[in-house]
Parts: structure tokens; sequence; C-alpha cells
């Protein structure tokens, strides 16, 4: 059976220091990719660089806001980095594609199963889809918060086995990455490791994330069941290394023994498309929190929040304002009102569409 790998590269790895592209970085990359997909690996790969590459070709005539800079330069710029992918992966007789992405593809069931059939056609017939987020039309709200996210949702998506996280740095150190004495750390247990506050925050010149959402993704990949991996894609051979188990310097986040199921992975890369919030007593959140399949009832719950059709997706909030799951709900928010508290009521979110964090979902 073939393995389906997520590979995200980050701009800071696919450009120099002046904001060109490294196409020498790119070569090296894609004669890996390459090699994996000779090698019976389905190889789904989610590249930024678009926004770096049109910097460098052309020159605005005006000085331009952040927003519409960043789409003249992503417009142009994906165009320059398509075709050298398609170059360079032309050199290995495979053929590759384009597939560009909004935080909206991912909102509505019907958008995240078209996309989710595109690529798995490309799949199909041996060629590796190349992900990137539009940035030409996202903006503002429409925005991923980077690739990151993105690479996490497609590999949900695509019930890929492992991502592949490459970015300029070796992985999650304990400590700042420029103290000498700091390390990297190794594995990573989502359900037993707590590390953020040893996460430095800053981000690349040229890219929108830093380490804090890569861990943020990365924990949430591992929890459905997807092995993580974030390494420094400038490393000779990485991804030959990692795929074989020999990569040192990297840090793994150790997947969940019970994978979710495909309707909760959706449901839980949502939460930016929430329309309300749903608050339960404690009573319910330790029944959600229980090894046990439970649905979210009337009776449990304090106070709903928004308003919101039936099938919108809303967030779980317990008494302390923590939000301890997503899901799907099963009537709107004026019906949920209406049975506010009471018992012998059906379900406000049903357990197939629930999903909670930190509890293994099947």
């Amino acid at each position: 059976m073939k393995e389906r790998i997520v590979i995200k590269i980050g701009s800071q790895v696919l450009t120099r220091k002046d904001g060109s592209l490294n196409v020498t970085q790119m070569s090296a990359l894609t004669d890996q990719i390459a090699e994996l997909h000779k090698n019976n690996f389905e190889i789904i790969l989610v590249s930024s660089g678009a926004v770096a590459s049109g910097k460098t070709e052309i020159k605005p005539k005006t000085k331009l806001d952040s927003i519409s800079a960043r789409q003249l330069y992503s417009a142009v710029g994906q165009v320059k980095l398509i075709n050298r992918y398609y170059d360079l992966f032309s050199q290995h007789n495979i053929h590759c594609g384009q597939i560009l992405a909004t935080k909206e593809d991912f909102a509505t069931r019907r958008h995240y199963l078209n996309q989710r059939n595109c690529m798995k056609i490309m799949l199909e017939n041996k060629v590796i889809p190349i992900v990137n987020e539009n940035d030409a039309i996202s903006v503002n709200e429409l925005m991923f918060t980077d690739n990151d996210e993105l690479s996490g949702l497609i590999a949900a998506m695509m019930n890929c086995r492992k991502l592949i996280i490459l970015s300029n740095i070796d992985g999650i150190f304990n400590a700042n990455p420029s103290d000498p004495n700091s390390q990297v750390i190794r594995e990573i247990d989502v359900k037993k490791d707590h590390i953020e506050d040893s996460i430095q925050s800053s981000k690349s010149t040229t890219g929108r994330g830093g380490m804090t959402t890569k861990y943020n993704i990365a924990r949430k990949a591992a929890e459905e069941g997807i092995e993580v991996i974030i390494a420094n894609g400038n490393t000779e051979n990485i991804l030959i290394q990692i795929v074989k188990e020999k990569e040192k310097l990297s840090t793994r986040f150790k997947p969940a023994s019970k994978p979710a199921s495909g309707v909760k992975k959706w449901i839980a890369h949502s939460e930016g498309f929430a329309k309300g919030e749903i608050h339960i007593n404690e009573g319910a959140r330790e029944a959600l929190l229980s090894e046990n399949a439970v649905s979210l009832l009337p009776v449990g719950i304090t106070e709903i929040i928004g308003n919101f059709e039936a099938d919108d997706i809303v967030q779980v909030i317990d008494k302390n304002g923590n939000q301890i799951g997503i899901g799907k709900t099963a009537c709107d928010s004026g019906k949920a009102r209406e049975t506010l508290g009471k018992t012998h009521e059906k379900p406000v979110i049903h357990y197939d569409y629930l999903y909670i964090e930190n509890k293994t979902n099947s």
C-alpha cells in the first residue's frame, strides 16, 4: 500500500537573503521528492515562495499598501514558482499540477470534498499536487495563519500518515535556539508534554508564521493520528533521511494511536468558521472528556451565544471559558435556546459530528 505524505516547504527555505528564489535548493528538494515518488510514496507538496518570487520580478509604479502588494507579488510570483517546479519535475519525467486554496475551500463540507476529490484523482494518476494559498484573493479574515495551517488541513483531509514541515531551523528547541546549551526536542507526545513556554515566537522575514504556529498545527495533526516532523529544509538529503528514519536533528510529534474519522478531522480544523458558541456545565464537560462516545445534549448546556443554522460549526466552551471542542450542530440557535437545560431532548451536537480536543476520537 502506498504511503501518503504532505511535505510543506517554507519560504525561508526556498529563498535567498535577497528574497530571490533559491533554485539550487529547489532543485535539491525536488530531486528528493522525485526519489520518494518513484519509490511508491504519494506526495502532496505545499509550497510557499510566491510572494517572495514576485518581489524580484516587478517593481510597483507607486507605493502599495500591504494587501495590494501581497496580491500583486503573489499573482506574478506564483507563475514563476509553478513554472520552476514544472521544469524541475519534468527532468524526472514526473507531472505536477497546481492547486491554489483559500480558507473558504475548507469552510463547507461540499467544497472540502470537491477539493479532496481533485487531489485524489491527481494522486491516482501519479501527478504531484503543488498547493499554495491563493494570496491574490485571500486577504484579512480569508487568510490562513500561514502555509503550516494549510498543510495541516490537507494532511487531515487526505488521510495522510505523515506531515513533514521544512523550515530553516532543526526543530523545536527546549530553549532559545541561539543559546548554545539549547537542544532539539527529539519527540513530543502531545498527551504528556506541555512545552508551549519553550517555543520561540519569532517569525521569518518572508513568511507569516513562526514556531508557535508550527507547534499548534503539529499538535492538532498528531491528535488526529498524523505523524508530524519539523526539520531543517537546508539539511542535505533531509527528506530521504526522515523517511528512512535516519535524521537525528528533527522534532517528531507522536501520532495518536486511534486516528480521528474523516468528518471529525474536517471539524477539528474548522474552528475559524465557527458561527457561535455553546457553553456547557461541569457535568457535560466531564462526560464529553470521558472515553465514552457522548453527544452534547441540551440538559448540559448553560448558554447559547451567536446565531447559527443547522449544520453550522460552533465552539464548545466550558464554565471557565475554555474551548474544549468543536462541532456541527443538528439544529439552529433558536431551537437550541428553546431546549436549553431540558432533559429528554435530541442532541444539539451528535457525537459523530463532535471533535473534543485532547481526546482520542474514533
